[in-house]
């Protein structure tokens, strides 16, 4: 049985999501870029979901959000069946689009974090030997300096949306928020640590390219690949996927996170061992989603405290 998750309005999270078998199925080009693009802004906007971050890899997709209204597993439904959707027509694709795994969901849990995934989404080009730079990368992506004042917007794609229907607007917009951690006057001070780590980062990739004696493939040849062929090299199965992060040398606010994921599970599985026994008053910690969305379970308002 899989871990219960504990959602709650206002968590910024790091989420991927990979398509099936390493297909190059968003190889970066015009058309994907766009429907890409256009599912998340409408997608965000339907479930008031902030973006902070994007970045669309030929494999995989990373965001860095803020759920505000503690709708995240709407949203996902919502945006990966578009994108899943749109993606089989524009690619003429048979069968799944999204790999079997489930979407890995990490809650940044402090401005540390938040810094260190947005540079890590961001990098992940670089990271993967493909361009020199992030900002080189010819997929739908979100550069440092648009963070809190950018803005995403596309046209509605051709494929598979319907014009006549009015949730697929002629155009839409969604503005790149700041994370809530962020005050708008300290807003060029966290956009400069975003770009130092991940100057950081694309350093120490630029270092683990050298070291194996490779190239970066480049931006051309990465919009060349077929998407019908797939990553080969070989990646380790089920390794961890973690709950949260707090970000490097934050020891303390790991041991408290940490706390309260065990107290949060362990109030989870006693209400629910109760509730299956007939006990129907049986009252749930706080961020429980599931059973209080499709069994009106009754949820505390006391936040736990370890």
């Amino acid at each position: 049985m899989s871990q219960p998750r504990e959602i709650n309005p206002g968590a910024t999270y790091l989420i991927t999501r990979r398509v099936l078998r390493r297909h190059f199925l968003f190889r970066p080009d015009r058309a994907i870029n766009q429907f890409l693009v256009y599912a998340l802004a409408v997608s965000a906007r339907r479930y008031g979901v902030e973006v902070h971050a994007l970045c669309a890899m030929s494999t995989h997709l990373h965001l860095v959000v803020t759920d505000v209204q503690g709708v995240l597993p709407r949203f996902l439904q919502f945006f990966h069946r578009i994108v899943a959707l749109g993606t089989k027509v524009l690619r003429k694709w048979e069968g799944p689009v999204w790999d079997h795994e489930a979407t890995s969901v990490v809650r940044l849990l402090t401005r540390a974090a938040v810094v260190e995934k947005i540079a890590y989404v961001l990098a992940n080009p670089v990271a993967a030997g493909l361009v020199p730079y992030a900002r080189e990368w010819p997929g739908a992506k979100v550069d440092v300096g648009e963070i809190g004042r950018g803005m995403l917007h596309a046209s509605r794609p051709s494929a598979y949306l319907d014009p006549e229907n009015p949730q697929w607007p002629e155009e839409v917009a969604l503005p790149l928020a700041l994370p809530p951690t962020v005050e708008q006057d300290t807003a060029e001070g966290f956009r400069c640590e975003v770009a130092a780590e991940l100057e950081r980062q694309e350093a120490e990739a630029h270092a683990e390219v050298t070291r194996q004696g490779l190239h970066f493939m480049g931006a051309e040849r990465a919009g060349e690949v077929s998407p019908y062929k797939r990553v080969t090299s070989f990646e380790a199965l089920r390794g961890r996927n973690p709950t949260f992060a707090v970000g490097r040398e934050q020891g303390g606010a790991w041991k408290t996170a940490a706390g309260a994921v065990r107290a949060f599970r362990a109030s989870y599985r006693a209400a629910l061992e109760s509730w299956r026994a007939g006990v129907r008053n049986a009252v749930f910690p706080v961020g429980t989603w599931w059973m209080r969305m499709f069994h009106g379970v009754s949820v505390n308002d006391v936040v736990l405290v370890v």
